[in-house]
């Protein structure tokens, strides 16, 4: 149960400190790439991202806000801050407004389509590494996204040092391995002929794992743009964070269901690198995993101790790798202190993760951590 994760740990955070490999070179400037940021009642925060990506940006590079069902200003905002507008109603998340996007994109001439979440900001070279990137040919790309509200609560620093090892290591592992580095749901990249190649149809409640599995299946490999970051805001309360981990582990849960027997029958017939995939499928939970091979550890038996011990190191040589590839490795390991709190709030939500395992599992937006405060003000 435990075993796919350690190999995991191993294999990629030995592969992530490997050299940098020598990268294409290529000119983007005559590309035209639409960032899409699809919206949901974003009235706060829709302008603050769309001038975040615009006021950096070469020409060629166009901001499209789908306001998806919307009861507020978000639309309004948008537009006075620069961006296109397209309204859309209906039911679906956030599968549904990407795919939407991505149909007018193509409509209107794009080149290549850049995803941006409307609660997060970007680096100021993000627009231009990931055109430079295209103009080399790549076909797929996912930026490094990291934790924007790092100090804001002993969540979100535990938070920021995950997005270190999910959202970095693994990646920069995969990539320096040759293998797709994956999907997150924010900052990744998309050319308009592998959106013909492999449309858009993600519609779970994790439709970047989704769609990302449906990319590597048809020989699509993500490539990773290390040099360029897209910083997404965390929930600062428990109700949030509950909310989304159940939403992002629940959704893991039902692709494992769906996507294990066809990528071990892949597997079985010599397709090699359907493997690394698989075996993240088939991962646990970082916390779980930490809780088991603990309670290995504990077990009177001989065997069960030295594999939660050798279980056990593998993890804190992860952490330690990826806690020094953002800018404040000692402040980050720090914030493992309150790791047994945040493990039993790990127990404590499992009903809530089971039931967003469901095949008809509603995508539930994120109440944004600006509008709780506005909520307690008052305002």
């Amino acid at each position: 149960m435990t075993a796919p994760l350690a190999v995991e740990l191993l294999v990629l955070s030995f592969a992530a400190a490997l050299p940098v490999p020598a990268r294409r070179t290529g000119d983007g400037s005559g590309l035209r790439l639409f960032a899409v940021v699809p919206a949901h009642n974003e009235e706060r925060l829709i302008a603050q991202c769309v001038r975040s990506i615009l006021d950096n940006s070469p020409a060629g590079v166009e901001v499209v806000v789908v306001a998806h069902n919307c009861i507020d200003a978000t639309a309004a905002n948008a537009q006075a801050a620069g961006a296109t507008v397209l309204t859309l109603n209906g039911e679906g998340g956030k599968g549904v407004a990407l795919n939407h996007a991505f149909g007018y994109a193509r409509n209107a001439g794009a080149d290549a389509v850049l995803v941006i979440d409307a609660d997060s900001a970007v680096s100021p070279n993000l627009t231009s590494a990931v055109l430079a990137r295209l103009g080399a040919g790549a076909r797929a790309l996912q930026c490094r996204y990291q934790v924007a509200n790092v100090h804001a609560t002993t969540r979100t620093r535990l938070m920021a040092l995950a997005f270190l090892g999910m959202n970095i290591l693994r990646p920069r592992g995969r990539d320096r391995l040759g293998l797709s580095c994956g999907i997150f749901g924010n900052g990744f990249a998309l050319t308009l002929e592998t959106l013909a190649r492999v449309p858009y149809a993600a519609n779970s409640v994790v439709e970047d794992l989704e769609y990302h599995l449906h990319l590597i299946r048809a020989g699509i490999r993500v490539e990773f743009v290390d040099q360029a970051t897209v910083f997404g805001e965390m929930p600062e309360t428990k109700q949030g964070a509950t909310t989304q981990r159940a939403r992002w582990e629940g959704g893991r849960i039902l692709m494992r269901r769906q996507w294990r027997g066809p990528l071990t029958v892949q597997v079985l017939q010599g397709r090699w690198r359907m493997l690394e995939p698989l075996l993240d499928l088939l991962a646990l939970p970082l916390a779980t995993q930490v809780m088991l091979l603990i309670a290995a550890v504990i077990l009177p038996v001989g065997w069960a101790r030295t594999y939660g011990l050798i279980g056990l190191a593998a993890t804190v040589a992860y952490m330690l790798v990826a806690a020094f590839l953002g800018p404040e490795p000692g402040q980050t390991l720090r914030a493992l202190a309150s790791a047994p709190g945040y493990m039993v709030w790990k127990l404590m939500m499992i009903p809530k993760t089971r039931a967003a395992s469901r095949q008809n599992a509603a995508w539930v937006r994120t109440k944004r951590n600006i509008e709780v405060e506005s909520k307690k003000s008052g305002a």
